[in-house]
């Protein structure tokens, strides 16, 4: 009885101390916390458009929810149009050139990171999301985006010198925001009444997923075609190669990086200097 007794009575201090080594042993055993990874940055010669050329015009497009997925994309953290130096500097050239026929040159999207490549193919396959459709692919079936080459796992403009870019004749009228959730038109529709943009007339509207985007479609006559090859023969001029399929989309050659695909953010902080 005394024995049993005391062992009860010590019972409770030994759970105690049990307890506690067991504690100390689960702190010991469980991983570290992993430490937050910092973001790639790009190299030293990606630059801001805006340190090389402040005239050019800046309308971000994936930076805001008017493009076709409908949101803002993964990666476009700042309205802010980055390219490699070469890139921009033709741009510079370009933009001089245009100045002294009463246009600007206005850019939609230039370096694009992965993370937005990768978020375009993840809308891509999910076939029940098409909430913008009626602007951007009416004629397009969603499940042949890939097939139709409107959507692709790499693109070019995550090596940092293709651009996205329209011409606008001066003075430079205000393009008013886009509200989602308002009535969306083709853009392939006439100008006067597909979504309003500043830009002149190039017969459709920016990443529109028609052929009537393709730069010289027979069908795009008069006005719009005067305008496509007035951007066409500027930027061939310096060194710009088209995409046939997209009026609006130009890769300066020979490119800097043509093998590599970055993936920092769209940030003024991702280039070196904050420039």
């Amino acid at each position: 009885m005394t024995r049993l007794s005391a062992a009860v009575r010590v019972s409770p201090a030994l759970r105690g101390i049990v307890t506690t080594l067991a504690a100390l042993a689960a702190v010991t055993a469980a991983p570290a916390p992993a430490e937050a990874q910092p973001e790639p940055q790009a190299p030293a010669d990606f630059v801001a458009l805006r340190s090389v050329d402040r005239t050019i015009i800046q309308e971000m497009r994936y930076f805001t929810p008017h493009n076709f997925v409908g949101e803002r994309i993964d990666g476009y953290r700042q309205p802010l149009c980055i390219l490699t130096r070469p890139a921009a500097e033709a741009l510079r050239t370009a933009q001089q050139r245009l100045l002294r026929q009463g246009y600007s040159l206005k850019v939609y999207d230039c370096y694009r990171p992965q993370r937005a490549v990768d978020h375009f193919v993840r809308w891509a396959e999910d076939l029940d999301d098409e909430a913008m459709k009626a602007e951007f692919y009416p004629n397009v079936d969603k499940s042949r985006l890939f097939t139709d080459g409107y959507i692709a796992e790499k693109s070019g403009h995550s090596r940092g010198s293709t651009v996205d870019l329209t011409l606008v004749k001066l003075p430079a009228e205000p393009t008013r925001p886009y509200h989602p959730g308002e009535p969306l038109l083709p853009c392939y529709a006439p100008r006067s009444e597909r979504f309003p943009d500043n830009s002149v007339d190039m017969g459709t509207g920016f990443d529109c997923f028609d052929t009537l985007s393709h730069t010289l479609d027979p069908r795009i006559q008069g006005e719009q075609r005067a305008n496509r090859l007035r951007l066409k023969n500027t930027l061939e001029s310096l060194g710009f190669v088209n995409l046939a399929e997209e009026w609006w989309h130009y890769t300066y050659k020979p490119e800097t990086y043509p093998d590599t695909y970055f993936d920092f953010p769209v940030t003024a902080g991702s280039l070196t200097g904050h420039r």
